[in-house]
């Protein structure tokens, strides 16, 4: 979904929402310093692989995934990173590395590290190395059903 679907369908949902343009960058780290967005309200986007079927974890830009966690958590016996040659043909209008967590529409799950629901606001790449999006934490959840987990 480009950049422009994802801000149609928060339109068409009445959500107010923010754009942070900042330089490319391409770490979570270093989008957080160049947008000037504190680390624990900036989400990442990582791919993984429960069972074999892609999903998303979505985790503060310090954190890693715990895949014991989230296997936990899923109940399921295999949850790994996925690579990305195994998922960047199901995002072609997205940069790689830099999908918005709006698995419900890719028709993949979304599991969210429980802390992130702490803040009030969430900010997330929007498809590309150069823009993020900021928005109310219960609008996200609200939208996106993801599972709250303990995963980092």
């Amino acid at each position: 979904m480009p950049v422009r679907k994802l801000k149609e369908y928060l339109e068409n949902n009445h959500i107010e929402y923010s754009t942070i343009l900042h330089s490319p960058v391409y770490t979570a780290q270093e989008i957080a310093a160049s947008a000037h967005v504190p680390g624990k309200e900036l989400a990442k986007t990582v791919m993984v692989k429960i069972n074999d079927k892609m999903a998303m974890a979505v985790v503060t830009a310090s954190d890693k995934v715990d895949f014991k966690g989230l296997k936990k958590a899923a109940g399921v016996e295999k949850a790994e990173l996925a690579s990305e040659e195994e998922f960047k043909n199901m995002f072609p209008e997205c940069d790689i590395g830099a999908m918005p967590p709006f698995g419900n529409l890719y028709e993949m799950e979304v599991f969210v590290a429980d802390h992130l629901s702490e803040d009030e606001e969430i900010a997330f790449n929007s498809g590309s190395h150069d823009e993020l999006i900021k928005m109310s934490y219960r609008d996200f959840e609200r939208l996106v059903h993801p599972r709250k987990v303990h995963i980092t």
